[in-house]
């Protein structure tokens, strides 16, 4: 064999060996990991590949599984709760590890609307984390339907197109999340359920009163579509509350949804569906119609260029009939963002 042959051989050979001692370095840890700012979150970090485009974003806090090696890790692998697969692996730039234990009870983050991460804080341990009566902060989670149907179009919900449906020209709730800072995306599932359904439908049905479920018909889709839900938010999130009803609480999740929709939002949107907005136009119009710093209490999603869920900061003394206004003005920040400087508002049906 040539001697070029030969080197180019014994180069191959380390590389490879390189790449299997990397591999095999991964060690188990336990702890945190803090996100300092928003990245993507890979299921293969070698191969980088991201199926349903989940990230991690600034201020939140993740259980942590693993290091890519014991000293100087440049990648953690940690748990996403809302991500399928959850286990996925974040640059170690993107946040700090904290070792110690972690708690484990509890479910998903905020999920069956876009895929992007839910709630807030930490990860707490112990029983706090599926005990209800321990938020500390509310999200109320919004869709803009038809660019989440984009991402998800197999949703039966996905299915009504109609250019006059509420969906088309409103945003839609998502859900409505009690927050416990401690546990952050870990904190639900404080009822008799205690674990995420792959199906919606499996998890048991709730009995709303006839006006609950007419009105929550409309600012969620997927109770007239028959896709369920409806019950994962109540057993997830709705059941970490313990001052109303399930009918109370959708009644709340519904009000504050058409609040944010009819401050003008909505029309913001509905005059620009098809083209190309400024986040910075968006956010101020938040800023304009909403209290003085709304922008500094919510985290846009954005896929594919497209809006697709906005999050907004709501306070623990969340009381039904109060004004959105006055409730975010008393709202812990929040913040962060996966849109870039423009975003894209998608019609329905296309």
């Amino acid at each position: 064999m040539p001697l070029s042959n030969r080197i180019a051989s014994c180069v191959f050979l380390v590389v490879i060996g390189t790449f299997y001692v990397q591999a095999t370095l991964a060690v188990p840890v336990g702890g945190t990991f803090t996100a300092e700012r928003a990245c993507p979150a890979y299921v293969s970090k070698n191969k980088q590949t991201n199926p349903d485009g989940a990230r991690i974003a600034a201020g939140e806090h993740y259980e942590a599984l693993e290091a890519n090696k014991p000293d100087s890790p440049d990648w953690y692998r940690i748990r996403i709760p809302s991500a399928d697969p959850q286990e996925r692996w974040v640059g170690a730039e993107c946040g700090k590890f904290q070792p110690g234990a972690t708690g484990k009870t509890g479910g998903t983050g905020g999920t069956g609307g876009t895929g992007a991460t839910g709630g807030t804080g930490g990860t707490g341990g112990g029983g706090v984390c599926n005990l209800a009566g321990q938020a500390d902060s509310y999200v109320l989670a919004l869709s803009w339907q038809p660019a989440f149907c984009q991402t998800k179009p197999g949703k039966p919900e996905c299915q009504i197109t109609a250019p006059t449906a509420y969906q088309a020209r409103n945003f839609t709730l998502h859900g409505l999340w009690p927050n416990q800072k401690t546990c952050g995306t870990s904190y639900g599932f404080c009822g008799e359920v205690k674990k995420k359904e792959d199906d919606f439908c499996d998890y048991p049905a709730i009995t709303l009163q006839t006006p609950t479920r007419a009105s929550l018909t409309q600012v969620m889709p997927s109770v007239e579509a028959g896709s369920c839900l409806e019950r994962h938010e109540w057993h997830k999130h709705g059941t970490c509350q313990d001052k109303w009803s399930d009918d109370e609480y959708f009644d709340l999740a519904a009000d504050l949804t058409r609040q944010f929709n009819e401050s003008g939002m909505a029309y913001f949107m509905d005059r620009r569906i098809g083209r190309e907005v400024r986040t910075e136009d968006f956010l101020a119009r938040l800023d304009a119609v909403l209290a003085s710093g709304t922008r500094q209490r919510v985290r846009l999603t954005c896929e594919n260029g497209m809006l697709v869920e906005v999050q907004v900061s709501l306070p623990a003394t969340l009381k039904p009939g109060a004004d959105l206004d006055a409730l975010i003005a008393q709202a812990p920040p929040t913040g962060g963002s996966t849109c870039a400087a423009n975003f894209r508002v998608d019609p329905i049906g296309q």
